[in-house]
């Protein structure tokens, strides 16, 4: 599924109008009467005293209209309430709101503060309130008077009154998914042609309530001629990059992976991480560890062949390894490097050298993330592919910022990283964004809040390495990985409870959703 920045959106607009012959009118009565049958779709059952739409001038306002005059012709009761005075409207909305006075369709202009502070008391005897004010391009804080309507209909809301919003909420970032100082909280929203990067990041998703996409008639061709580079990810989309293996496949055909992982007091990030490519699938996985952990990760896997590593202190390793990792590496797929492995200097020092020295695909987590920040230049002379899975805290780390930053604008942080050093990075968190060396992006609609827990991230790691070892493309393994970590989490949330579940159960859940996806028993994502 393809995901649209409001300027994308606008030249699709534009492309259309003006070289495939379709009117931008008749691209607003596509929008309004679909967006209608939506509405009807999702709160028919309550409406009994009527509609109110709340509009803008502009053509956000216009599919309003438009939703007014379909609402007449099913005999529900609509009034609109225009934010401006009638001589201001222009273009498509001017000739829609025209026809609204044709038929007798009230409407009522609310230029300022003054006069909404009159008709406040009639929108509370309202069923329904359509949110038609502001469209997609909005970047700039709502203010003044759009605050003030915006915040009475939030209100409203809370009293329960539900809200359906046009397009996008108003005062939503359809790019970025933030508030634009204040945003509507709708109940439903019924977007046009593509749903909007915003639509599908938090806190959007949040906003946006459920969402429903409405064809209104933008050429395939004029799509491709724009070009997106934004996905969601679905299951479709891994199920057909997902190999097959033969009946006769044995342990020395689907990889061997190599983990290097682990410090004092945290052996287990290592265990579940190594642990977790067996349950992806990996035939071997080998497991480098400081060597006074040594028997304890023993008694931690089963499975997993272990080696001990030299170490510089107890449990903690330096350049002394690097040796041994280089012969352990040999014959290998992919190494995992970082869960868990400490931020010791010599440790620091140890992780530099793996990533300049190494030509082997990489999976660089946690730790080995946080041992390279300040000095992320070492990423532009890599000898093989990499992925990077940073959480906020570490992605701030990694370009010098704070997490709250980096939560802003999670797609452009991951992108402009992944392209400014030619690696994969998956920016984990509600809604994981995919990032790749290409430009392009991929936002994820499976997990859950019941993932704010320890080992998620050591699970993830070990999953993702465990495809790369198995031969997948680092790109396939990557969405797969977080798509079937994700889903995992859902089913567990279902059949156990929302919190509470652990990383570990979510690693041992991995076969099961991989066997669903393959079978096509997994439901496509929607904002949750």
């Amino acid at each position: 599924m393809i995901l649209v920045t409001a300027a994308e959106m606008q030249e699709m607009d534009r492309q259309t109008i003006e070289t495939h012959g379709i009117s931008g009118l008749a691209l607003m009565e596509n929008a309004g009467r679909g967006a209608t049958r939506v509405l009807l779709d999702q709160f028919s059952g309550m409406i009994k005293a009527g509609v109110a739409i709340v509009c803008g001038k502009g053509n956000n306002g216009g599919d309003g209209f438009v939703i007014a005059r379909c609402l007449a012709d099913q005999r529900i009761h609509a009034t609109v309430y225009l934010l401006a005075k009638t001589a201001t409207v222009k273009g498509d909305a001017a000739a829609n709101l025209r026809r609204l006075s044709a038929l007798g369709i009230p409407v009522i202009e609310i230029p300022d503060e003054d006069s909404f502070s009159k008709i406040k008391s009639d929108l509370c005897r309202f069923d329904l309130l359509v949110d038609a004010i502001l469209g997609t391009g909005l970047t700039a804080d709502v203010k003044g008077f759009f605050k003030t309507v915006i915040e009475f209909i939030n209100d409203l809301n809370r009293t329960g009154i539900p809200v359906f919003a046009v397009d996008i909420p108003s005062g939503l970032n359809s790019d970025t998914g933030q508030p634009c100082g204040t945003c509507i909280r709708a109940q439903g929203t019924a977007t046009f042609a593509l749903p909007k990067i915003g639509h599908y990041t938090y806190p959007g998703t949040d906003y946006t309530g459920k969402l429903e996409i409405i064809e209104i008639g933008i050429p395939d061709a004029v799509i491709a001629a724009v070009g997106p580079k934004q996905f969601l990810l679905t299951a479709e989309r891994i199920r057909s990059g997902f190999p097959q293996r033969r009946a006769d496949t044995h342990k020395g055909q689907t990889g061997h992976l190599l983990v290097v992982a682990g410090s004092t007091g945290k052996t287990g990030a290592a265990a579940m991480t190594a642990t977790a490519a067996m349950r992806a699938g990996a035939g071997l996985v080998t497991l480098g560890i400081a060597e006074s952990l040594n028997p304890i990760i023993e008694a931690q896997v089963l499975e997993v062949m272990t080696a001990p590593l030299p170490e510089s202190k107890r449990g903690i390793l330096a350049d002394l390894a690097l040796d041994d990792i280089k012969q352990l590496v040999a014959g290998k797929k992919c190494l995992a490097l970082g869960p868990g492995i400490g931020l010791a200097a010599e440790t620091r020092s140890l992780v530099k050298k793996i990533i300049r020295q190494f030509d082997i695909p990489m999976v660089i987590d946690a730790d080995g993330l946080n041992n390279i920040a300040g000095q992320t230049q070492l990423l532009k002379k890599l000898k093989a592919p990499v992925i990077l899975t940073p959480h906020p805290g570490e992605m701030a780390r990694l370009i010098e910022t704070s997490p709250a930053a980096v939560q802003k604008n999670r797609l452009a942080c991951a992108r402009d990283f992944a392209t400014k050093f030619g690696v994969h990075v998956i920016l984990k968190g509600a809604a994981t964004v995919i990032a790749h060396p290409d430009g392009s992006a991929y936002i994820n609609a499976t997990g859950n809040p019941g993932m704010a827990a320890g080992g998620m991230g050591d699970v993830l790691t070990g999953v993702l390495a465990g495809f790369i070892t198995q031969g997948f493309s680092l790109e396939t393994a990557a969405h797969a990985a977080v798509y079937l970590h994700g889903a995992a989490a859902d089913t567990l949330a279902e059949a156990i409870g929302p919190i509470g579940y652990l990383a570990g159960e979510v690693m041992n859940a991995i076969p099961g959703e991989i066997k669903k996806l393959l079978k096509n028993q997994i439901p496509e994502p929607a904002p949750k």
